[in-house]
C-alpha cells in the first residue's frame, strides 16, 4: 500500500483496538500480490512479526482475529479503488 491508498480523513480508534491496529500497520508490507493486485497478507511474515515484536502467545489469537477483519476490509477498499470506486 502507498500513501495514495489511504484516505486523508482521520479516524478514531477505540483504545481497546489500538494494539490490533498498530499490529496491522506493522505488517502493512506483508501483502501477497498477483496480477490482479493484493490477494491477502503473507501469514509467514505475520507470524515472523509476532515473534520479532515479542508479542506474548496468549495475545496472538485476538490479534490474528482482528487482523483478519482488517485484512478483508482493506482488500475490499483496494478492490473498490481498482474498480474506480
Amino acid at each position: 500500500m502507498s500513501a495514495q491508498d489511504y484516505d486523508s480523513k482521520e479516524i478514531d480508534v477505540w483504545p481497546d483496538n489500538w494494539s490490533s491496529v498498530d499490529f496491522f500497520l506493522s505488517v502493512s508490507t506483508q501483502w501477497r500480490t498477483g496480477m490482479g493486485g493484493a490477494t491477502g497478507l503473507d501469514y509467514s511474515g505475520v507470524y515472523a512479526a509476532l515473534k520479532m515484536q515479542r508479542i506474548k502467545k496468549n495475545r496472538w489469537q485476538k490479534l490474528l482475529d482482528d487482523l483478519a477483519v482488517m485484512e478483508v476490509e482493506a482488500l475490499k477498499a483496494m478492490k473498490a479503488k481498482d474498480d474506480g470506486g
